[in-house]
C-alpha cells in the first residue's frame, strides 16, 4: 500500500510541475504580448480610421501604396542567408532582417504554423521589419486581418522573454499568442482554440503543457481586453432568433454551404497565390492591379469604404442600407477578391478577419431572401467563413459559444458551422482538381 502511495506521488508531480510551469509561463508571455499586441493593433486602428475617412481616391491608391511598401520592406530591407553572408553584414544586425531561403515573408500565420511544436526557435528578431510590413498594409487599407498579426506578435513576445529564461520559453510563446488573439478578438475560447487548431496543421501536439500555457495565456489577454476597455475588433452578435425551427434549419443549410463554400474556394486561391514562384516585383503588378480594379467595382456597387480594410465598412455598408440581395453577394464575391490578390501582391496580415466578413456578407443574402434576422444571418455566416475558409472548425464553434446571443440563435450558428465545414472541404476539393498545385493550409 505504501508503494503504491509512492509511485502515485511520484508520477503526479512531474505533471503537477509542467502545469505549474505552463501556467506560469501563460501569465509571463501573455501579459507581455497582450500589452504589445493591444498597443500595436491600437495603432494599426487609428491608421485605418485616418485612411478610411479620406476621398475616394485615397481609398483606391492607399492600399496599393501600402502593398507596394510592404514588398519593399520585405524584400528591398529584408535579406536571404546567402545576401547576409556575401554583404559581410554584422551578424548582430543582419540577424533583425535576414530570412531563411525560399521563406514567404509576408506569411504570418505560415510561420506560426511552421514552428508548432517548437515555438522555442521561433524567429523572434524578424518581428519588427514584419511589424513595419503589417502597417504598411492592413494600415493602409489592404483587404487584410488583424488577428494574423496578433498571433504572431504575442508568440515573438513570448519566444523573445524564452530566450532569456529558456525553462518557459515553448509555453510563453503559446501563452502569448493565445492571448494575443484573445486581446483582439475579446474571447479568450478563441484565443486558445486558434492557437492549438493552427499547431495541429503541423501535428504538434496537445499535451498538457500547450493546452495549460494557451489557455491561460489567453485568459490573460481577455483580462487586459475587459480591463482597458478594448474595442479593436467587432464581432456580430445575435440578438434575434430564428423564427421558427423550419427557418433555423434553411438557415443553417443555405448560409453554411454559401459563406462556406465562397471562404474556402478564395482560401485556395490564396494558398496557390502565395505559392505562385514569381518575383515579387511581378507579384505586385498582377495583385495590385486586380485589387486596384477591385476596389473601383466596390466603390461604385457599394460604397468606397466597404472596399478598406479587413471588412468592416463592408459590415457597417449593409447594416445600413436596403440592397439587393444580388448586390449583397456581389460585394462577398468582390471582398474575397480584395483579399485575395492583397495576399498575393505579397501584403502581410491575416485572413480570419476577412473571412468573417465575407461569410457575413454570404450570410446576408439570405436575411434578404427568406427574411432571416439580420444579425444572425450575419453571425452565421462569419462562423462559417472560419469554418469552411479557414479550415478551424474548432475555432469558429468557441466564436459561436463566446459570442453568446439566445440559445436558438446560437444552435442554429452552430449547426451552421458544421454545414460549412463540409461544403468547405467540397469546394476545396473542387479547386484542386481544376487549378494545379497542392493546397498547403498554413495562410
Amino acid at each position: 500500500m505504501r508503494q503504491l502511495s509512492l509511485s502515485t506521488s511520484t508520477s503526479a508531480s512531474p505533471l503537477t510541475s509542467t502545469i505549474a510551469l505552463a501556467a506560469l509561463a501563460g501569465v509571463v508571455g501573455g501579459a507581455a504580448a497582450a500589452t504589445i499586441v493591444v498597443a500595436a493593433m491600437q495603432a494599426l486602428k487609428l491608421m485605418l480610421a485616418a485612411v478610411s475617412s479620406q476621398g475616394a481616391w485615397v481609398l483606391v491608391v492607399a492600399p496599393l501604396s501600402g502593398l507596394a511598401l510592404a514588398v519593399l520592406v520585405l524584400y528591398g530591407f529584408g535579406l536571404t542567408t546567402e545576401q547576409q553572408s556575401s554583404r559581410g553584414h554584422q551578424r548582430w544586425a543582419a540577424a533583425w532582417r535576414t530570412f531563411p531561403p525560399h521563406a514567404a515573408r509576408s506569411d504570418l500565420t505560415g510561420e506560426v504554423v511552421d514552428f508548432a511544436g517548437e515555438e522555442e526557435r521561433f524567429p523572434w528578431r524578424l518581428a519588427l521589419i514584419r511589424l513595419i510590413a503589417i502597417y504598411a498594409t492592413v494600415g493602409l487599407g489592404a483587404a487584410m486581418g488583424t488577428e494574423a498579426p496578433a498571433a504572431y506578435l504575442g508568440e515573438a513576445t513570448g519566444s523573445a522573454l524564452g530566450a532569456r529564461w529558456r525553462r518557459i520559453a515553448r509555453p510563453a510563446a503559446v501563452g502569448g499568442a493565445a492571448a494575443g488573439v484573445a486581446a483582439l478578438i475579446g474571447i479568450p475560447l478563441v484565443g486558445a482554440a486558434y492557437i492549438l487548431e493552427l499547431g495541429r496543421r503541423k501535428g504538434a501536439p496537445l499535451n498538457v503543457e500547450r493546452v495549460t500555457a494557451a489557455l491561460v495565456g489567453a485568459l490573460v489577454g481577455w483580462l487586459l481586453h475587459v480591463s482597458l476597455g478594448v474595442d479593436l475588433l467587432r464581432v456580430v452578435v445575435p440578438k434575434e432568433p430564428p423564427h421558427s425551427i423550419y427557418q433555423a434549419i434553411v438557415t443553417a443549410l443555405l448560409i453554411g454551404v454559401l459563406s462556406g463554400s465562397i471562404t474556402s474556394i478564395a482560401g485556395a486561391t490564396i494558398y496557390r497565390a502565395k505559392g505562385w514562384q514569381a518575383s515579387p516585383v511581378v507579384r505586385l503588378a498582377v495583385g495590385g492591379l486586380v485589387l486596384g480594379a477591385d476596389v473601383v467595382l466596390l466603390a461604385l456597387i457599394a460604397t468606397p469604404s466597404a472596399a478598406i480594410g479587413p471588412g468592416g465598412g463592408a459590415i457597417t455598408w449593409v447594416e445600413s442600407t436596403h440592397a439587393s440581395a444580388l448586390t449583397v453577394l456581389a460585394v462577398a464575391l468582390l471582398r474575397a477578391v480584395a483579399t485575395t490578390s492583397s495576399a498575393a501582391a505579397g501584403g502581410c496580415g491575416g485572413l480570419f478577419v476577412p473571412y468573417l466578413a465575407i461569410g457575413d456578407l454570404g450570410g446576408r443574402v439570405f436575411a434578404v431572401l427568406l427574411g432571416v434576422p439580420s444579425a444572425l444571418a450575419g453571425a452565421a455566416g462569419a462562423a462559417a467563413g472560419i469554418s469552411g475558409g479557414y479550415h478551424l472548425p474548432l475555432t469558429a464553434i468557441a466564436l459561436v459559444l463566446g459570442q453568446g446571443g439566445p440559445l436558438p440563435a446560437m444552435l442554429t450558428c452552430l449547426a451552421t458551422v458544421v454545414v460549412a465545414g463540409y461544403a468547405g472541404t467540397g469546394a476545396a476539393r473542387l479547386v484542386d482538381r481544376v487549378l494545379p498545385g497542392s493546397p498547403h493550409y498554413s495562410c
